[in-house]
């Protein structure tokens, strides 16, 4: 047997790569873990976690308005400060890295801050020359923000950015209609920033239920958010006074403040040095692996976003454990894809789990919709117009529930335990014979007719 430096060297130190090297570990693996920036990935450092954080800010703009419908003498001129927001969540951002190292030093991974690439089938080379050997290498460097090649793309900003800024700006556009487009416009909507979306076709996230994403649109442009369909970059050019000039297909310009990219996300491969070792990659640069995780080359492994299967935290956690258990563990295991639940934290927050009503119609032929279409209890007290929907997609035949798909307050909370039960293959009659409890809004799941 070849004498290596390491069992198994991990490159990239997000969720996928961690849980990969501290479960590799457990197993009595000799582990080290090459990471260029941060431990803890984009979910942590730049994704996620702070964007959640965010979230939970920007809902307290209306709740200080909603709080006064329920007798809290809340002074109308309540300031916000983005400064002391910002700075709190980056120095939560560094405990968790910190926490995110602790472990892994706990679990005897040695940590290299350093970028690595690879060199062959079972070598790799850190940014200071040194070259590492290893029986089996893991790729786990995840994706970065996709920027359209416009004129003047390089005076917008990403996701990445947005959590530095030193203020928020007054007009914001932000390119794209997917997850992270329509949290941030939530975000710097309730921040006071007036925002404009913008997309090349007519339709915002794709893939989510469509009298979902619908109700969503409408209650964002109620809100004020403002969008622009079959709109596409033409450039940006910097005024003299700082001011950004946008021009797009079929619109008129728009002076903004800030131009922020969410138009996608791409794998983390260019300059990887994949191809000194047979990694094929697919057309969008991800790396193609099968069912256990392995590469063309059998040495390579990849888990997470660089590998373009599911776009998920949770989906790379997985995907990293069970590389780790099938390879060191002497456990033989697979990720299963199916009724995989997703949330987008726009406001209000949207939530689902497996097939939408569009795809069961493909799949099953046969299909029964229920649907939900209420006023919280809390916004009827406060004076707010705005209405959850909740919709249940069965098998015609069998009334098995194939999906469910909510859009109103706290549904990405409720949708865990329900999709729980969608995954275990429940039926309508089962939602309907379980007692409602009463008064909450996850009752309207077994209330639905």
């Amino acid at each position: 047997m070849a004498d290596y430096d390491y069992d198994l060297f991990v490159i990239g130190a997000g969720s996928g790569g961690t849980r990969a090297s501290r479960v590799a570990a457990a197993h009595g693996a000799r582990v080290a873990v090459a990471e260029e920036y941060r431990v803890g990935g984009t979910c942590v450092i730049r994704g996620c976690v702070p964007k959640k954080l965010l979230v939970y800010g920007a809902h307290f703009a209306e709740d200080l308005k909603d709080a006064r419908r329920f007798g809290w003498q809340v002074p109308s001129d309540c300031e916000f400060s983005w400064e002391t927001l910002r700075d709190n969540v980056l120095s939560e951002v560094d405990r968790l890295n910190g926490a995110y190292k602790k472990t892994l030093e706990s679990h005897n991974v040695e940590i290299i801050d350093q970028r690595a690439v690879v060199t062959g089938p079972n070598s790799v080379r850190l940014a200071d020359g040194t070259e590492k050997t290893a029986e089996r290498i893991l790729i786990a460097v995840g994706a970065h923000p996709a920027v359209p090649s416009c004129p003047g793309h390089e005076h917008g900003i990403t996701s990445n950015e947005a959590f530095h800024l030193d203020a928020i700006p007054k007009r914001v556009l932000i390119a794209g209609a997917g997850y992270i487009a329509n949290e941030f416009a939530g975000v710097f909507h309730q921040f006071g920033a007036h925002v404009t979306l913008i997309n090349r076709s007519k339709d915002i996230l794709r893939g989510y239920d469509l009298t979902i994403r619908d109700r969503l649109l409408q209650i964002s442009m109620m809100k004020g958010i403002e969008f622009r369909f079959d709109a596409t970059f033409e450039g940006i050019e910097k005024m003299d006074d700082g001011c950004l000039k946008v021009s797009m297909s079929n619109h008129e310009p728009m002076i903004v403040d800030l131009v922020m990219f969410a138009t996608g996300r791409l794998p983390n491969t260019h300059g990887l040095g994949l191809e000194t070792a047979g990694v094929e990659l697919d057309d969008h640069g991800a790396i193609k692996v099968d069912e256990d995780n392995r590469s063309t080359c059998p040495s390579i492994y990849a888990v997470g976003d660089v590998t373009n299967r599911v776009q998920l935290t949770p989906v790379a956690i997985r995907e990293g454990q069970a590389f780790a258990d099938t390879v060191f563990g002497n456990k033989p295991t697979r990720v299963d894809y199916d009724c995989i639940p997703a949330a987008v934290f726009s406001h209000p927050p949207m939530a689902g789990v497996g097939m939408t009503e569009a795809q069961a119609k493909q799949t099953l032929g046969s299909v029964r919709v229920y649907t939900s279409d209420f006023r919280p209890m809390k916004n009827v007290l406060a004076g707010r117009e705005e209405r959850a929907l909740y919709k249940m997609v069965c098998d015609g035949d069998t009334g098995r529930v194939v999906g469910l798909h909510m859009i109103g307050p706290d549904v990405p909370e409720i949708l865990q335990a329900a999709a729980i039960a969608v995954k275990a293959g429940l039926t309508k009659a089962q939602f309907d014979a379980t007692v409602a409890l009463h008064p909450t809004m996850s009752e309207e799941l077994v209330l639905m007719r």
